[in-house]
């Protein structure tokens, strides 16, 4: 991973007047982060947090009511910016009467690409997502996860070094999330750097390197995976048989929820017990373990901690 700053985000913030009225509502109020080249960059956020504007001011669609977004140090509004970045929005409007062949060639007419370059760039990133069976079909005939996987064809089409992901995985049945982490994870590989945002929190957890989690408007945390994990095991959980209330009372507050499936009982333990002592002290009481699983800290446990002081508010949208 290089120290190349590719996106510089320096205390963005933008403000709509929304209804009859005009209120003001405050989408993003003090935003900023750097992402580095070759890195997978999360950004994450509850409804409502500003993730959509951020994204927005990104990719140049919004102008910022203050600071500046600077991509390869130019600012974002540049065109030569703009030409080095690729971009999936949540939800890619893909013509449904274009073949998926042509719709690659039509983006490629729109970066300058002559008709032969479009179409050799179409059939290699087509076969890159899992659409090269794909290539003379109607989108109107795509799943949604085809789509999404459409749309990162696209996006990737003028080459660039520079991609925006906002949901890639909206909507997405378990394997068709998978493909699109693996997709993501393979661009890295390529030289590229990403920026993530999703919903989907083991999976930023498991292919991003740094995070930044906003919430109304606001940068909560930004830093390393493992740097915003505790480490430590927060709980243990076991699944026994034979287990007794008497079992339950014996253990005292080691012991944080019990509650029983069939003959199998599932226990949750505090993660800072005396492990062998506590499972002899089950063993004798005639209980029998089937499993025992640490549970640590994930990334979802500091999205609710960071997130959880305040209720959920609507993002404006222009």
């Amino acid at each position: 991973m290089s120290d190349e700053i590719v996106l510089d985000v320096q205390d963005v913030a933008k403000t709509y007047r929304v209804g009859f009225f005009r209120k003001r509502v405050d989408a993003v109020k003090a935003v900023s982060f750097q992402i580095r080249r070759g890195e997978i960059f999360g950004l994450v956020g509850p409804n409502g947090a500003g993730k959509s504007t951020t994204i927005k001011m990104i990719t140049g669609l919004v102008r910022p009511d203050r600071g500046q977004v600077r991509i390869f140090g130019m600012p974002s509004t540049r065109v030569a910016a703009r030409a080095r970045m690729g971009f999936l929005p949540e939800n890619p409007n893909l013509y449904p009467h274009l073949k998926a062949g042509e719709l690659m060639r039509f983006y490629g007419g729109l970066l300058g690409l002559s008709r032969k370059e479009s179409d050799a760039r179409a059939e290699r990133l087509l076969e890159q997502v899992g659409l090269g069976h794909a290539l003379d079909r109607p989108i109107s005939k795509f799943s949604k996860g085809m789509k999404q996987r459409a749309g990162i064809a696209q996006a990737l089409l003028g080459d660039p070094e520079f991609v925006v992901l906002d949901e890639p995985q909206s909507g997405l049945d378990p394997i068709g999330r998978r493909e699109i982490r693996d997709l993501v994870v393979d661009l890295r590989r390529q030289g590229k750097t990403i920026l993530f945002c999703s919903h989907i929190l083991p999976d930023v957890e498991d292919i991003c390197d740094r995070v930044t989690l906003v919430h109304q408007g606001q940068v909560r945390e930004t830093g390393y995976i493992h740097e915003l994990l505790n480490p430590d095991v927060l709980r243990y959980e076991l699944f026994a048989r034979r287990w007794t209330p008497e079992l339950t009372d014996t253990l005292g507050d080691r012991v944080l929820q019990r509650f029983d499936i069939g003959e199998v009982s599932r226990v949750d333990l505090r993660g800072d017990i005396d492990l062998e002592e506590t499972l002899a002290l089950i063993a004798s009481a005639g209980a029998r373990v089937e499993s025992l699983q640490p549970q640590k800290q994930r990334l979802e446990d500091v999205f609710i901690r960071d997130t959880s002081d305040t209720t959920e508010t609507s993002e404006a949208r222009p």
